[in-house]
């Protein structure tokens, strides 16, 4: 069996997003260390996005509200949700906090302690 200690915890965010900033302040205030995933930079794998789809669900995962989404027409649009993600992951809720199968989408730092 593999500790969560061991697994690394992921943020998967932007250095812009006040939500993002949240969640790397509430990890190193509480020791817990952390990779930070730049989706502006790297992006999110396929298999990371099926771990997280799989954790959340994949109707949680775009940011319906975010100025991509709209500009982009996507309520109005018919499209592989999946494939968008991939190719955008700039339209992704954030942050995504993933510690293996387990995921939270969003700043939510009660949901956060359970990675603790």
């Amino acid at each position: 069996m593999v500790s969560s200690e061991i697994m690394a915890l992921q943020i998967f965010g932007t250095p812009r997003c006040m939500g993002t900033r949240k969640a790397e302040r509430f990890f190193k205030e509480r020791g817990r260390t952390f990779q930070l995933i730049d989706l502006s930079d790297k992006g999110i794998s396929p298999g990371e996005l099926r771990a997280v789809a799989a954790a959340v669900g994949l109707d949680a995962l775009p940011d319906r509200s975010g100025k991509l989404w709209k500009e982009g027409g996507l309520e109005h649009m018919d499209f592989d949700l999946t494939e968008a993600l991939l190719e955008n992951p700039l339209l992704l809720r954030t942050p995504i906090v993933r510690d293996g199968v387990r995921a939270v989408v969003g700043a939510d730092a009660t949901a956060w302690k359970g990675f603790l």
